[in-house]
């Protein structure tokens, strides 16, 4: 089946190549019978992955049960995974089926599996291992043919190391690893995804669908989204139901958006690099600097061509300063300068700011990945191409470095 049918069937929205590689793989493993452990931080969507394993392997005919782990006390577990005898325990009035015999022939899916017990650990090897499984208070063993597909958001490497989880299982569930990529490192998705989300409470409330401007779609994409899409989703729906401007402008958008996303503070996590999004912060932030920056100089020029503007009036002549410097920051020499030079030309259109040097100021791109590169371009040239040095002035890790020169074709800097 191919990967489009495959989304529309399960309503994955995205294009992004991560998550384009997670569904590939869960593709091909899916007509086997080995065992998957799919990584990945909470709402991110990993429940959709067993579910296309299953729905394309020959045991889709069979029964597809998911176990949330952490979500079932630790003294009932064994009884809800493997079943128990009549009278094994306060309580059990009947011999009862566990999840692993009810799957038989099946699929089961343990979403938070490092949440398990050690003694539920230790079951779970078995049945991986032999098939074999005992309910609690018998001492028949009995046999199962359940694939079993587990899912967590925990580090293995911390867990085991810290002696919660057992390192012989961990290898046993992770034949074929599945990391399901966060929110923000799906690039243009978080906007799709708004919109479908703005249809769908659309039409579940009755009300025009919602649409972004193009800053707020640049905020969206700085964000950090600590929720991922569980995060997205709950927000389009307040701001669906709770404003009656259809046209979500950025300061709307951060009214309802936590602040902890927006710092690096609120952000870091054990087990996560800041590198990984200060990336975005930096484009960000140049963003709407610039866009700022432009809409004063527009305000200024208006002036000019008015003849109501004063060009030694200090907040102009900084201004025309910080704008200069935008487009030539090798330059140092134009802040000692004592003003700018201003020319204007009817015949031409609008005034041009000239420095000393008689440099014309270009209006930037505001375009994301134009600003990225001259960004990556400007702190080679700094740095005589040392990449290591690079990477620290831009903030981003060497390995994001080297992909972004390969992207960008600026190998030869």
């Amino acid at each position: 089946m191919e990967l489009q049918s495959i989304k529309h069937r399960f309503g994955i929205i995205g294009q992004s190549p991560l998550l384009i590689r997670a569904l590939e793989i869960a593709t091909h493993v899916a007509p086997t019978n080995i065992s998957v452990l799919i990584n990945g931080e909470s709402g991110v969507g990993k429940e959709n992955i067993p579910k296309i394993i299953h729905h394309l392997s020959t045991r889709k005919h069979g029964p597809y049960i998911a176990v949330n782990c952490g979500a079932i006390p630790e003294g009932t577990i064994d009884s809800e995974l493997f079943g128990h005898e009549k009278g094994s325990f306060t309580g059990a009035h009947e011999a009862r089926k566990g999840y692993f015999e009810e799957a038989n022939n099946g699929t089961i899916f343990l979403d938070e599996v490092a949440e398990l017990p050690h003694s539920t650990q230790v079951r779970l090897l078995r049945v991986l291992e032999t098939g074999e499984f005992i309910r609690v208070g018998s001492s028949k063993v009995q046999k199962t043919n359940v694939r079993v597909i587990a899912a967590t958001n925990v580090d293995f490497n911390d867990a085991i190391g810290s002696g919660k989880f057992r390192e012989d299982l961990f290898y046993r569930l992770n034949q074929v690893p599945i990391a399901m990529p966060a929110l923000r490192d799906r690039g243009h998705d978080i906007v799709l995804l708004f919109k479908k989300f703005a249809s769908d409470f659309s039409e579940k409330y009755n009300v025009p669908v919602l649409q972004l401007s193009s800053e707020s779609e640049a905020l969206m994409l700085g964000y950090y989204w600590p929720g991922n899409i569980r995060q997205l989703k709950n927000i389009t729906e307040q701001i669906s139901l709770l404003e009656t401007n259809r046209i979500v402008s950025p300061e709307t958008l951060r009214a309802y958006l936590p602040v902890e996303g927006f710092t690096t503070q609120g952000i870091v996590k054990k087990g996560n690099n800041p590198q990984d999004f200060s990336e975005r912060e930096i484009l960000y932030k140049v963003l709407f600097e610039m866009k700022s920056e432009l809409n004063d100089l527009k305000q200024l020029v208006f002036g000019l061509m008015q003849g109501g503007s004063n060009l030694e009036h200090p907040e102009n002549a900084e201004l025309i300063h910080r704008i200069y410097k935008m487009g030539n920051p090798e330059e140092d020499n134009f802040a000692h300068s004592a003003n700018p030079i201003i020319t204007v030309t009817p015949a031409s259109g609008p005034p041009m700011l000239m420095g000393p040097s008689s440099h014309e100021v270009i209006e930037e791109s505001l375009s994301l990945m134009d600003t990225e590169k001259e960004m990556i371009r400007k702190a080679l040239l700094k740095h005589k191409s040392r990449r290591r040095n690079a990477a620290k002035e831009l903030g981003i890790s060497e390995r994001t470095l080297y992909r972004k020169i390969k992207e960008y074709d600026l190998n030869d800097l």
